[in-house]
């Protein structure tokens, strides 16, 4: 039999998937990853690639041993990763420096471009549809001020997961869907905006060849064979960022199909035809790994880790429960939840804000509006509020990016781990009235990208027909109107109180939860 394999290198852990050719998971391994703040330099997240190859070595070797599939049955290897994070090398080849897509270390840089170039950012967006918030120039500016003898030594630039294609292939390249979170992209071209960094006062000549998703970069060299266990040979194919990919490993390949990815932050990815700009900056644009299509992406920050959070400190019992019985603790807590009535009898929870790509910061985290009536407020009304908060994010984010397209979905596909939540699921199509669609394979990046592995390799003719063959659904929920419409007054609520509270922490009263490097 053959297989296909995908690695996914995300914020916190790189996993290796083995998929065979009907798109079932056969085995996958994880390992943790953290990623180096140096104390000189504050907001610095270094990716430290010589301690993750070995991790990713690991990862490799235990799958196989897990599956016992042989080597040489694996007919096709390609990688996602977490965009915006970099990775440098010198003119031999060798990696001289790499920073994750957390590392905010280039505030500085942030504001003097902003105070120096003030056109120089609207340019950017409508080139390429980033701002500096989580670009690659504020970062390149960074390491020529602070470190001029590594940004000299400076040949050639790539993304994580491009890193990972390279280490185990000697191909140096990009694909557009990652490449272009860069800021250096030029949408309309899918490839590297000619002169920009000379412009930005840094040298274009570190930019590293475009391949599209599913092309066929090389193969896996003799050295990367004997020390991760893989066959001499294997078809090593280009693979895309991890937002991307997860909309391709959930079916959504052509025009305005809408995904929203619920993991550690949630994404709501919008197809299109043709790169869209906002005039007041407020979404971004990518390039889908498909090629011909681009996505409006909305970010929310943090509703995973905001719920694991509230798991952690407040739901120890359901902890240990869910362990006795072997199960998800989310499950119990869905449970708990399934009768408290919509709007959690008044809870306002105050995290994320919708996206504001120019002016990107949130308020302090906060619960608004808690009576001290122990059966109106408790674990399972706040638990309740905090997934009534995740959607009515996304409704806004929704809203964005209807008003810079005029389009709003009649269904949404939800994938990533709050996707496994049943309440969850009914919940968001409450909030945002449409039909949403569930996958059997929640966490789809890696089947996106072991998807056009195999187009890469010639197992599928195309990504459609890949697509057609492996992605199936779970369950479809249809939105209940009567909920909907009390939704909408909710967040109309909501939006009062996020903007007061935004207020007090750009005043100093309280602190940001997050804020985009340079802002002031």
């Amino acid at each position: 039999m053959d297989y296909i394999l995908a690695f996914d290198a995300g914020t916190g852990s790189i996993r290796s998937v083995l998929f065979d050719l009907d798109g079932n998971q056969i085995g996958c391994s994880q390992e943790e990853w953290i990623h180096l703040s140096d104390e000189r330099y504050p907001g610095s997240m270094g990716f430290d690639y010589e301690a993750n190859w070995q991790l990713l070595i690991s990862c490799i070797k235990d799958v196989l041993s897990r599956t016992g599939v042989e080597p040489h049955n694996i007919k096709a290897i390609s990688a996602t990763s977490m965009r915006e994070g970099i990775v440098l090398y010198n003119s031999s080849g060798k990696e001289i420096w790499a920073c994750a897509n957390v590392d905010s270390r280039a505030s500085e840089e942030v504001s003097q471009l902003k105070k120096t170039c003030k056109e120089l950012e609207q340019k950017l967006y409508q080139l390429s549809g980033q701002t500096f918030a989580l670009g690659a120039v504020p970062r390149l500016l960074w390491l020529k001020n602070n470190l001029p003898d590594l940004y000299e030594k400076t040949a050639a630039m790539t993304m994580i997961n491009d890193w990972i294609l390279y280490k185990l292939s000697g191909t140096l390249q990009v694909d557009p869907s990652n490449g272009c979170t860069t800021g250096i992209f030029d949408l309309t071209k899918r490839d590297w905006a000619s002169g920009y960094l000379q412009e930005c006062g840094l040298k274009d000549s570190i930019l590293t060849p475009v391949n599209e998703a599913g092309t066929l970069i090389g193969e896996i060299s003799r050295e990367a064979a004997s020390s991760t266990g893989l066959a001499h040979g294997t078809k090593v194919v280009s693979g895309g960022g991890d937002a991307q990919m997860g909309t391709v490993g959930a079916g959504a390949i052509e025009d305005q199909q809408t995904v929203v990815s619920g993991g550690s932050f949630w994404q709501q990815e919008v197809n299109t035809k043709q790169p869209f700009s906002d005039e007041n900056g407020r979404v971004r644009i990518n390039c889908h790994a498909v090629p011909d299509l681009w996505q409006i992406e909305t970010i929310a920050f943090f509703p995973g880790l905001v719920m694991r959070w509230f798991r952690d400190a407040f739901c120890q019992e359901e902890v240990v429960a869910a362990k006795a019985n072997g199960c998800d603790p989310y499950y119990l807590l869905e449970e708990l939840a399934k009768d408290v009535p919509v709007g959690s009898n008044g809870i306002i929870p105050v995290f994320s804000d919708i996206m504001n790509y120019y002016s990107w910061r949130h308020a302090a985290p906060s619960f608004i509006n808690l009576t001290l009536d122990p059966n109106k407020t408790g674990k399972k009304e706040m638990f309740k509020s905090l997934q009534e908060n995740a959607a009515l994010i996304t409704l806004g984010n929704l809203k964005l990016i209807e008003d810079v397209t005029s389009f709003y979905p009649e269904e949404v596909i939800f994938i990533g781990g709050a996707s496994k939540g049943r309440l969850w699921s009914q919940t968001l199509a409450d909030v945002l009235g449409v039909r949403v669609k569930v996958p059997v394979v929640k966490e789809s990046a890696a089947l996106g990208t072991a998807l056009y592995a195999g187009v890469g390799a010639g197992l599928y003719s195309c990504i459609q027909e890949a697509v057609e063959k492996v992605v199936t659904w779970d369950r479809v929920h249809e939105p209940v109107e009567a909920n909907h419409q009390k939704y909408l007054e909710i967040y109309e609520k909501w939006r009062v109180v996020y903007e007061r509270q935004l207020q007090l922490a750009d005043e100093g009263v309280t602190a940001h939860m997050w804020k985009a490097p340079g802002f002031q």
